[in-house]
């Protein structure tokens, strides 16, 4: 029942698909091979939302993993989860997007998207009730981006009543690992704001800050920041796969916290983080967690929630809590800091609770924001934009695809206005 099809588009997004089914398979007791080698009934109970069980009694992900060149995908299938994907669910073609939007959504993602429409269509047929969709994929790239963007205006168009939720990878302020970033990111933005349900923006720079600051790593990797990412990932599910007190799913995430049809962007947010040797030092409570979700330290997208205010938010918990002290942390939170709220949203908080916490933690804590702090994010990429596309920087490789210059105008202005929609919700 309530079945969630995962697509991972991209390099960024089958690496973050890949540490996020190696946390889920965790979470539930799979090696990887697909064997259950779990020891709690809990586990197997709502396996399905994620898994559907092969003949063999293997347990398979409903994964589609997606990318334009080889690479990636062959590091996934000779990596420790490897096997335990259905080979058929890989596809990918040979010549890459290189970096190039139009290229992803337009030429050579537009000849692959058929194929992957297959295997997403097998899934969902192989599915009691789907509750909806998740998508990993970055914003900078070719393929993530173009590609991204082209199948989820596809798969909306045929199942227009499931949730479309996207973990997106956004831009950073300072570290660029793309020139024409700015360029690829405007014209995914446009596509989202008009075909998903649920974005949530995570920003490579900020996850890096987590690693360094707060848990202490002293050189972080890419595999330390995806596992960052897969906890959230993990914990906005965890009411559907785990019995909990308050339950909550992805659709009525998105009926507390999006106001305004447009505005579906999230800030994401994971409690408890601290580094590995003061844990001892720290008593996790319900107060302490909730401190830590509203810090903005916590913040895994490139915005301090401090300059905006929160139009709603959504805390899901999971451990043993009472669900008293849960709501009355939520109200003090409120009280306190009630200018950081809008007045015209009376209750803004939407909390839920799950009784299984992740394994080797007692309390922990999910957090999504609406916010209207998040305009900077997109303000800071259309200035980008803006510099570019005024000397027509870059535009050939795009315009070589087929694209036409009307085209980034007008994600320029959608961009634009959605910035003017956050400015005026804000007061």
């Amino acid at each position: 029942m309530r079945e969630i099809i995962h697509i991972q588009a991209g390099q960024c997004g089958n690496q973050i698909g890949k540490k996020f089914w190696e946390v889920i398979a965790d979470e539930h007791g799979i090696d990887g091979t697909g064997k259950y080698i779990g020891d709690d009934p809990l586990q197997l109970d709502r396996i399905n939302v994620y898994f559907t069980e092969a003949s063999g009694g293997n347990y398979v992900p409903r994964a589609v993993l997606v990318d334009l060149e080889p690479g990636t995908m062959d590091a996934i299938r000779s990596g420790v989860h490897g096997k335990l994907f259905r080979p058929d669910n890989f596809v990918f073609g040979q010549s890459g997007a290189g970096n190039n939007w139009a290229k992803g959504h337009y030429t050579e993602g537009a000849e692959l998207v058929d194929s992957v429409l297959d295997v997403v269509r097998k899934e969902a047929e192989n599915s009691d009730l789907l509750q909806g969709f998740q998508v990993c994929h970055s914003l900078g790239g070719g393929t993530g981006s173009g590609m991204g963007t082209l199948l989820i205006s596809k798969i909306r168009e045929e199942f227009p009543d499931r949730m479309m939720c996207t973990f997106s990878v956004m831009p950073s302020p300072k570290v660029s690992d793309t020139v024409v970033e700015p360029y690829n990111a405007t014209l995914s933005v446009h596509q989202l704001v008009e075909n998903a349900d649920q974005v949530m923006c995570i920003d490579n720079e900020v996850l890096y800050d987590i690693c360094f600051r707060t848990l202490k790593l002293s050189n972080p990797n890419y595999s330390d920041l995806n596992h960052l990412v897969s906890q959230v990932m993990s914990g906005v599910t965890a009411s559907l796969r785990f019995p909990g007190q308050l339950n909550s799913d992805l659709r009525k995430l998105a009926v507390n916290l999006i106001p305004f049809p447009r505005l579906h962007f999230f800030m994401v947010g994971y409690a408890p983080l601290t580094a590995p040797n003061s844990t001892a030092y720290r008593n996790f409570n319900v107060a302490e967690i909730t401190q830590q979700i509203f810090d903005a330290k916590n913040i895994m997208a490139a915005c301090d929630p401090r300059y905006g205010r929160y139009l709603t938010a959504s805390a899901v918990f999971r451990g043993k809590v009472s669900t008293k002290e849960v709501d009355q942390q939520m109200l003090n939170v409120q009280s306190k800091n009630s200018n950081y709220f809008v007045e015209w949203i009376p209750n803004n908080i939407k909390s839920s609770v799950c009784d299984i916490a992740p394994a080797g933690q007692k309390i922990t804590a999910t957090f999504l924001a609406n916010s209207t702090a998040i305009q900077s994010l997109f303000k800071r990429v259309s200035d980008q934009f803006q510099a570019m596309f005024k000397r027509k920087a870059f535009l050939h490789w795009y315009t070589g695809e087929g694209m036409d210059e009307m085209e980034f105008s007008e994600a320029e202005s959608n961009m634009n206005d959605l910035v003017q929609e956050y400015q005026q919700y804000e007061n």
